[in-house]
């Protein structure tokens, strides 16, 4: 504390820890009067040592994801928001991209497709059996300068994994049905290239923090596509290939003032 931060990260599952913890030599970092638990790390950059914090949320969703983001923004006062981990793909069944295990998605959009209103199927937009669905996503775009460095970064032969840009959905529960994902997902953004269920909660609150505002980095990466096949065998995979190109942008990349 007592000075702005290079990046704090966030993450979820412990999957996504073990990534995150290979990224960099992390120590426990304690703030007195919170509970909860951080880590600290230094990115060496021009002769300089660039304070880097991450953090666990202690359950899934955008609610957790919200109060933790707000929380370490305060405590931190970071350049950027980062939360890598792992997603469900759209691959599958759009024409938008073409999509592999591990490759990761980088979010230019992240919106919430499970805001709406539960209706008889007569009066719905979608329509699962007898219950019918309205939709009413809401929307955080992810913009600033920052971005042409990345987006000239990802497209270039120094990036070593392959990386998508585009809208990602988050939802409140966990996608593993065709149907769910073609009709209430894929029909509201054709373009979202994943889903899972915290980055709507982290860009939310970076983009309501007072100034100055951090610039937000969601990149996911895919570990399975959302439909009845759906299980666990390639999330240490995803975790490590989004974990990857974050280390890349914040050793190599993104501009600093700190």
């Amino acid at each position: 504390m007592g000075y702005r931060s290079y990046a704090i990260i966030i993450y979820v599952t412990e999957t996504e820890k073990e990534a995150v913890m290979r990224m960099y030599d992390w120590t426990d970092l304690h703030i007195e009067g919170d509970d909860q638990a951080y880590m600290e790390a230094f990115v060496q950059r021009d002769g300089r040592k660039l304070r880097v914090i991450s953090s666990q949320q202690d359950e899934m969703g955008m609610t957790a994801s919200a109060a933790l983001t707000m929380k370490m923004i305060g405590l931190f006062a970071p350049e950027y928001v980062i939360m890598p981990g792992i997603a469900a793909g759209t691959g599958d069944i759009t024409a938008y991209s073409n999509q592999e295990y591990g490759d990761v998605l980088l979010a230019s959009s992240v919106w919430n497709f499970s805001n709406g209103k539960y209706v008889s199927p007569n009066e719905a937009e979608i329509v699962f059996g007898e219950v019918g669905f309205n939709p009413r996503p809401t929307v955080v775009n992810i913009t600033g300068d920052y971005l042409d460095l990345i987006l000239r970064y990802i497209k270039s032969d120094k990036n070593e994994y392959l990386t998508h840009f585009g809208p990602l959905a988050s939802g409140t529960a966990v996608v593993a049905n065709k149907s769910v994902l073609q009709k209430q997902v894929m029909s509201g953004f054709k373009e979202t290239e994943g889903v899972e269920m915290e980055g709507y909660g982290v860009a939310y609150a970076a983009t309501h923090a007072v100034n100055p505002k951090p610039h937000v980095i969601i990149a996911k990466s895919v570990c399975d596509f959302a439909d009845e096949r759906k299980d666990d065998k390639f999330q240490q995979f995803a975790a490590y290939t989004s974990c990857g190109l974050v280390k890349d942008l914040l050793d190599k990349v993104l501009e600093y003032t700190v």
